[in-house]
Order: structure tokens, then sequence, then C-alpha cells
């Protein structure tokens, strides 16, 4: 009993520390919408993340021997990360009251759409510690995935909360998911042969991802036009 326990508190803890991510794409997606749909996409995202993770930790071994789906899933990242860092500079367009501006801001199904991808690719990446730490128990794993929708739904609140009061946050949201993409690219089985075991590759490509996104996030923002 003591043992369960204990590795249900581990798969907590872990889910708790592997929420950031998704706590930081579902705030980045959902921070375009009028105040009520907001809470609808982060509480759809978080229940999406959890049910990604429960369905994905039972395959995660094998599917993360495929090669090259974690590099494709990397691509596939990056490229979330940049759309939601110019979605961002879309919301930005909007001027104040009066000023004849009108914000762009995306519709609720889209930004579900969004977390939902982000989610399923991020969860591939995640789920496969916390399959190691269950060790063939599947009911305190999803124990353990359940308990963390607390921690999305309010991080998810916390970071949009910021991300609103102060803006240029948007570019750390943005690096956050390109070094997590990066981490993805050198995690793929099929690239082992290509990075050699070097320790300074697996450090410097999931940093060099990061100005990766944010330029080219930049290079197809939108232009703020004066009147």
């Amino acid at each position: 009993m003591l043992d369960s326990l204990l590795v249900f508190m581990q798969i907590v803890l872990i889910n708790m520390l592997l929420s950031g991510d998704n706590a930081v794409v579902i705030a980045m997606a959902s921070n375009g919408l009028p105040s009520a749909q907001r809470k609808k996409a982060v509480w759809w995202g978080s229940a999406a993340a959890v049910l990604l993770r429960c369905v994905l930790t039972v395959a995660a071994v094998a599917l993360l021997q495929i090669p090259y789906l974690q590099a494709t899933g990397a691509l596939l990242l990056g490229i979330i990360a940049v759309k939601l860092f110019r979605d961002a500079f879309n919301g930005e367009e909007a001027g104040p009251p009066g000023s004849g501006k009108s914000k762009r801001s995306v519709s609720l199904i889209a930004a579900i759409r969004t977390i939902v991808a982000a989610d399923f690719i991020m969860s591939l990446d995640n789920v496969l510690a916390i399959a190691a730490i269950a060790d063939g128990e599947p009911i305190l794993l999803i124990l353990g995935i359940v308990a963390s929708i607390p921690i999305i739904i309010w991080g998810s609140h916390f970071v949009g909360a910021l991300l609103r009061k102060f803006p240029p946050l948007v570019y750390v949201g943005a690096a956050l998911l390109g070094y997590a993409a990066g981490e993805m690219l050198i995690s793929d089985p099929g690239l082992n042969g290509l990075f050699n075991g070097s320790s300074t590759l697996h450090e410097a490509i999931p940093l060099f991802c990061i100005p990766i996104v944010i330029i080219a996030g930049i290079i197809g923002k939108p232009k703020l036009h004066t009147h």
C-alpha cells in the first residue's frame, strides 16, 4: 500500500513538472479569445491534455521507438509555436478604444484545435517518463494523470493572465515551445546516428531552436498600421 502511494505521488509530481508546456500552449492559444470563450478553451484544452496522456501512455513505449516519429512531432510543434507567436501579434494590432482598430481574434474552435494538436505532440514525448514510474500499474497511472488536471487548469489561467498583463512574455512562451521542440528532435531514435551521442549537440540543438521559432514568428508577424 505504501509503495503504491509513493508511486502515485511520484506520478503526480512528474505530471506537475511536465504540465508547464501544456499550460503555455493553452494560455497562448486562448489568449486572443473573449473572456467567456477563453475559459471554455482552457477547460477543453486541459481535458484534452489529460485524456491524451491517458491514451498515449498505454502505447508510449512502442510509439517512441518508431524512427523519426518524434522528429516529425518536433517539426509540428515548432510550426505550432510560430503560429501561436504570430497570433499573439495579431491580438496586439488592436488600438485603444476609439482608435478605429479592431482586434483580430481566433475562434474558439481554432484555439481548441491548436491546443489539442500541441497537447498530442507534447504528451507523446512526456508520457514515457510517467509510464516507466507506473511500471505496469495502469490504475495508478491514470489516477496520477487525472490528479494533474487542477495543475494544468490553474497553470493555464496563471500564464494567460501574465501574457495579458505583460504581452512581451509571449517571447518567453515561444522560446519554451521552441526548446521543447528541440528536445523532442534530439530524442528521436532514428537520429541517434546523426548526433553520435554528442553531448554538445544535445545541449545546443534545443537552444538553437529558440531563435528559429522567434525569428520565424517575427518575419511573419502582421505590420502595425497607424492612421
